[in-house]
């Protein structure tokens, strides 16, 4: 084995072990950090602040991407009718998103937030509703947003 071989198999061996030990510094950042607070912890079953909100929102977006791919697949195949419905879910979506964001953090922005997204919230469900008899995922969509409506609601007033 001549030098620069050697010197490749030290450089793969101090690589490998850079990454093995920037992979345990990163669990072990993670432990501390769950016990750098140890007297202001909470239990999985205490809850968040806004665990509501937080859960009302994630289900929007969940129930809010199925309804926004039955639209896209509906357009797919030249049925224009559901064009508005994707329009405000894809907004519902993206505010569903950030109001869960900072509900999970508890921003000092949350309060305004909450009233933009009762709007967009209230038009997806406005919208939906039209095609619920027809389609079960608009029904699930439009349930999902009334149920962030009134988490909002909640925390706007």
């Amino acid at each position: 084995m001549d030098r620069r071989e050697m010197l490749k198999g030290v450089l793969k061996g101090t690589a490998g072990g850079l990454m093995l030990a920037a992979a345990g510094n990163t669990v072990f950042a993670a432990e501390d950090a769950m016990h750098q607070h140890a007297g202001h912890q909470h239990s999985p079953a205490s809850g968040k602040k806004n665990q509501g909100l937080i859960d009302a929102a994630a289900d929007s977006v969940k129930k809010g991407q199925a309804c926004l791919q039955h639209c896209i697949e509906s357009l797919g195949q030249g049925d224009k009718e559901l064009g508005k419905c994707a329009m405000a879910v894809n907004d519902m979506i993206a505010a569903c998103v950030a109001i869960e964001q900072l509900a999970n953090y508890n921003s000092p922005h949350l309060a305004k937030m909450a009233r933009v997204a009762m709007d967009i919230c209230r038009d997806c469900e406005d919208e939906c509703r039209k095609f619920e008899k027809k389609h079960e995922v608009c029904k699930d969509s439009a349930d999902s947003c009334a149920a962030c409506f009134n988490e909002c609601k909640k925390i706007a007033a």
